[in-house]
């Protein structure tokens, strides 16, 4: 019988690692950048969802269906050590943002697409609920 509070007493002591990760493609050196509380796991769903042809980033997916997965490496850029009082996610945030900003791997050169400002976001928003405002008063 598994004991679940060894289970977390064991997970509390080990926690997955985490950080900020790049997927690069050998064969033209684009990459993809992002961030994550488990960097296993984004590498284990991501290779998943490539084989199975279902990755969310459209462009990475075309050139893992043409290049091959011979053609791309997972790679750690940083990790983030656990801290007793911390919040992660925007710790990730931060450094996500820093090597987007050193990398740059967008247009020709990435997967990623540029991160939109606060005004551009509430911009966006706003556009929505005025286009769903306008079809609901049709």
């Amino acid at each position: 019988m598994i004991d679940k509070k060894e289970l977390k007493r064991e997970y509390r002591e080990n926690p997955p690692v985490m950080g900020i990760y790049r997927i690069r493609n050998l064969a033209n050196e684009k990459a993809f950048v992002g961030s994550t509380l488990n960097l296993t796991g984004i590498f284990n769903r991501y290779r998943s969802q490539l084989n199975a042809g279902n990755h969310p980033n459209k462009s990475l997916q075309a050139d893992w269906k043409s290049s091959g997965a011979e053609s791309f490496v997972f790679e750690i850029l940083e990790e983030i050590s656990p801290r007793e009082t911390s919040d992660y996610k925007s710790d990730l945030e931060v450094f996500e943002n820093l090597w987007l900003e050193k990398l740059e791997p967008f247009g020709e050169k990435g997967y990623n697409e540029p991160k939109k400002t606060r005004g551009e976001r509430l911009q966006m928003i706003s556009a929505r609920n005025k286009n769903s405002n306008d079809e609901i008063a049709d």
